[in-house]
């Protein structure tokens, strides 16, 4: 019993402490320069840009470092987009109306957009394979 004890005590230190070496991780990703084809939306332009094409909307805020580890993956699908489709990204601290609007509650959120629509979501950190994947499907 004692042994047992023990081992499960063991146990659940080794998890806090890799849970606390990858939030360190996680927090020191460095912000990555949007690629020159991710078009950055407002409330302004939002309507305009998701119009008769296929858009992933990265939602994302400068504070969230899963959306950090995202934006190299985004960069690498842009570069590999062609014809109507696109990358975009709203950063939720400038414009709440467009995370409100499209209820969105967790970042990083990906909403995907055919003609100014939403055709699916995706929440959390995806690969770039399953991006490419998914804007085929809708292209």
């Amino acid at each position: 019993m004692q042994t047992t004890l023990i081992v499960i005590g063991v146990l659940v230190i080794a998890v806090f402490i890799v849970r606390t070496i990858a939030m360190a991780k996680m927090k020191n990703t460095p912000m990555v320069a949007d690629h020159a084809k991710v078009i950055t939306l407002t409330d302004q332009n939002f309507h305009l840009q998701t119009k008769n094409k296929v858009v992933l909307v990265d939602f994302w805020a400068t504070w969230c470092a899963p959306c950090r580890m995202m934006a190299p993956v985004l960069n690498d699908v842009a570069s590999e987009l062609k014809g109507n489709s696109h990358i975009g990204k709203v950063d939720i601290q400038q414009y709440q109306v467009l995370a409100d609007k499209f209820k969105v509650r967790s970042i990083p959120t990906l909403i995907l957009f055919k003609d100014g629509t939403e055709i699916n979501r995706f929440v959390g950190i995806k690969s770039k394979d399953f991006l490419l994947n998914q804007i085929a499907k809708v292209g």
